[in-house]
């Protein structure tokens, strides 16, 4: 039999689908799962996204430009000035979903073996977009205790090393919900000048900042014009993850000329997923007015509830829809396992993501669990019940 690559081979499974198996089997035996593993919202499209959609005037579905519609570029810079960031239609491309725009930022920066500077935990793909492009990960450890700030920025330093090639970053993160302030940009704008590095931003929970917050996108630093690259998507904004439709933004411009040949060798970002896109930039502002109250009562319900488990702690988020929680037990991954095959309360069962797979430091995460607070409270409240009574009698709960 013909062998796999070593790419392939080495190719991490993701540790959020990785127990979807299980899920399946429960849900063929008539129980009802709770996901919170997984980042699909259930807050609904835009209607304007729709309407876009019914209404097309097309005979044949055609390619777009590599780079993407230019009526679609066009109205997202106008977007961006909007939000802060001045750029024009040339420095930004349409990518199939925010995935595609961080493989082609470590395509067009990255060479094989370089490495990225990366703050764990991690959103698990980052390091199978590394993988798939043969570029090294070197985490920068973060922990629970301290809501996941960021470490010293001497810890940073200490990481680079001459393969080190750029920082990247999730603002706000994913998965822990940690909203880098302004100040701490600064800092890593100055470590990023002096050592010629590149800044690489996911910024595509934008929207989902809590307690008054204010998110800063990369793009507002002065300085960091040939060193900035912003990754931004429409699958959580507009609630659209299908739609596969994210932006590489950046001012250097070689940077979108060489993402761009890349670009072009798969020819195209999805036409239909486009024109939806396009017309959601018409979305009325109370929308997300409505879907920032609701995702606040979400965090303070399950953060509230999860933290009056005995044994259980998790941090207060300030954006995206995630928290990352310790449980009082041996192995979360033997007990997200557990709980989809072998507990059942009242017929139903949840479905957490272990926290290991955010981490490449062997050992970290082993008793952390990520949540994705994407169902409404009240099926909030049923996936917590069966997870406290779940807790209570695992075999392998550790003694509080």
């Amino acid at each position: 039999m013909p062998v796999i690559s070593n790419r392939g081979t080495q190719m991490p499974a993701s540790p959020i689908r990785r127990l979807v198996p299980y899920a399946e089997e429960a849900k063929k035996n008539g129980v009802k799962v709770y996901h919170l593993n997984i980042g699909q919202p259930d807050i609904q499209t835009p209607e304007v996204a729709f309407e876009a959609m019914h209404h097309l005037d097309m005979k044949v579905v055609e390619y777009s430009h590599s780079a993407g519609n230019e009526s679609y570029r066009n109205k997202l810079a106008v977007y961006y000035r909007e939000m802060g960031v001045d750029i024009n239609p040339n420095q930004l491309m349409i990518t199939t979903g925010g995935s595609e725009a961080i493989s082609l930022s470590f395509l067009s920066c990255l060479d094989i073996d370089d490495e990225v500077i990366v703050p764990e935990p991690f959103y698990a793909n980052y390091y199978g977009f590394a993988s798939s492009t043969s570029i090294n990960v070197v985490p920068l450890t973060s922990d629970i205790d301290s809501s996941f700030a960021l470490p010293s920025f001497s810890e940073i330093e200490k990481l680079i090393t001459p393969r080190t090639k750029a920082i990247f970053i999730c603002n706000p993160n994913n998965p822990t919900g940690y909203l880098y302030s302004r100040e701490e940009l600064e800092k890593l704008k100055e470590i990023v000048l002096k050592y010629d590095l590149y800044l690489i931003c996911d910024e595509v929970y934008r929207e989902f900042c809590y307690d008054g917050a204010r998110h800063t996108s990369i793009m507002e630093l002065e300085g960091l014009e040939d060193h900035a690259i912003m990754i931004d998507s429409v699958s959580k904004r507009y609630s659209e993850c299908g739609l596969r439709i994210g932006m590489l933004v950046s001012r250097n411009p070689n940077i979108i000329a060489t993402a761009l040949k890349f670009a072009q060798a798969r020819l195209s970002p999805p036409s239909l997923g486009q024109i939806a896109a396009e017309a959601s930039l018409e979305t009325p502002l109370d929308y997300f007015k409505a879907v920032n109250v609701e995702y606040n009562k979400r965090r303070n319900f399950l953060v509230d509830e999860l933290n009056r488990i005995p044994g259980v702690f998790t941090p207060m988020p300030k954006g995206a829809f995630y928290t990352v929680a310790k449980l009082p037990v041996d192995d979360a991954d033997k007990f997200c396992q557990w709980v989809l095959s072998d507990f059942r309360y009242e017929n139903q069962t949840v479905m957490m993501a272990p926290a290991s797979g955010f981490y490449i430091t062997p050992g970290k995460g082993k008793n952390e669990v990520r949540l994705a607070y994407v169902l409404n409270v009240k099926d909030l409240t049923k996936a917590l019940v069966v997870l406290r009574k779940a807790l209570e009698v695992y075999p392998g709960r550790m003694t509080i």
